[in-house]
């Protein structure tokens, strides 16, 4: 007796038409972001007179040029499973110390090296205590923070206003298109997103990166630098940190020991916000400018409602890191 008999499962065409779109569990989280940033964006438009006027968000970009450059090192310290309270402190003391060396007429070329480099040394050395003395990084960079912000009010315990010619020019300067206008900051924070999103797609400690975060112990077993690349990560946001601190100068043109305060929370929340696990091991610099947007957009919802406190903007940033906390913890699950 013949009988038909099925072709194979795996020779049969597959039918793509109505099927549905199962995004990455690495996505997601980042998806979430953007849709919260468009529905935010929605609403501004919808609510407020002038809020769809393109200058208004480029005025995020200049209002958290400093902010996006910090969280660019954060992003690196939290994707091998790290923290970095110092940043904050550190961004203080690069204003106060260019402020106080300016003000005794040190020529800039000098100063703007000089700042960053004791960032990076910052960062450095807090790397180095995790590393070599296993000090978790919470204590370590505590540590750098109270270092950084003692350091700031021993040089000065007021603001110091910056007079000096260059950081003058570089606070004014606009670059200007089509009748709208960003700041040099802007620039300079752009291109460190790109240089560090190359770093963690196509470099090697990028790949370092990413692997310690997914689990240190599998990165030691397979012989990769473990040690050198969380010094290294530490020594990046020190750098990044002091970068914010000059990009910080301009906007402010002064070096302040208040400056700055709870800034580290807010990198920290950006990056989650963006995508990020808390964790390590998953996310992109992609997402942490999205999560800086979100922030940024929070707080001029809040400048065209005008009726709101300040406040409303920590209450809303942290009712976002709780329920984006959440939704990696569901993501890790499902994942599992």
């Amino acid at each position: 007796m013949i009988t038909d008999t099925p072709a194979p499962v795996q020779n049969r065409p597959v039918a793509t038409k109505g099927r549905v779109y199962r995004p990455n569990q690495r996505h997601i989280p980042v998806l979430a972001t953007l849709a919260l940033l468009a529905l935010m964006y929605g609403l501004g438009v919808a609510n407020y007179e002038g809020f769809s006027d393109t200058q208004v968000l480029l005025n995020i970009f200049v209002d958290n040029a400093f902010l996006l450059v910090v969280a660019v090192g954060m992003t690196f310290v939290i994707l091998t499973g790290g923290i970095d309270l110092s940043v904050g402190a550190v961004v203080a003391l690069t204003t106060v110390v260019a402020a106080t060396l300016l003000g005794k007429d040190w020529p800039p070329g000098v100063v703007l090296p000089l700042v960053l480099l004791i960032g990076t040394t910052i960062g450095l050395a807090m790397g180095c205590i995790i590393h070599f003395f296993e000090i978790p990084p919470f204590i370590a960079t505590l540590a750098g923070m109270f270092l950084a912000r003692g350091l700031c009010h021993l040089i000065s315990k007021e603001a110091i206003p910056i007079t000096d010619g260059f950081w003058t020019s570089m606070a004014q300067e606009r670059l200007r298109f089509g009748g709208f206008f960003i700041s040099l900051s802007v620039v300079i924070a752009v291109v460190v997103v790109l240089i560090a999103a190359f770093v963690l797609a196509y470099t090697r400690i990028g790949r370092n990166v990413y692997a310690i975060g997914g689990n240190a112990q599998s990165a030691l077993l397979m012989g990769l630098p473990v040690g050198r690349t969380r010094i290294s990560v530490y020594a990046i946001s020190g750098f990044c940190s002091a970068l914010g601190g000059v990009l910080l100068s301009f906007y402010m043109l002064s070096g302040d020991p208040l400056h700055a305060q709870g800034l580290e929370l807010d990198a920290i929340a950006a990056v989650v916000i963006g995508g990020t696990l808390l964790s390590g091991g998953s996310g992109f610099l992609f997402g942490t400018v999205l999560g800086v947007l979100v922030l940024g957009l929070i707080q001029t919802i809040i400048t065209f409602q005008g009726t709101l406190s300040s406040w409303w903007t920590r209450i809303v940033i942290g009712g976002l890191l709780f329920a984006f906390v959440l939704l990696q913890r569901l993501v890790t699950r499902r994942a599992r």
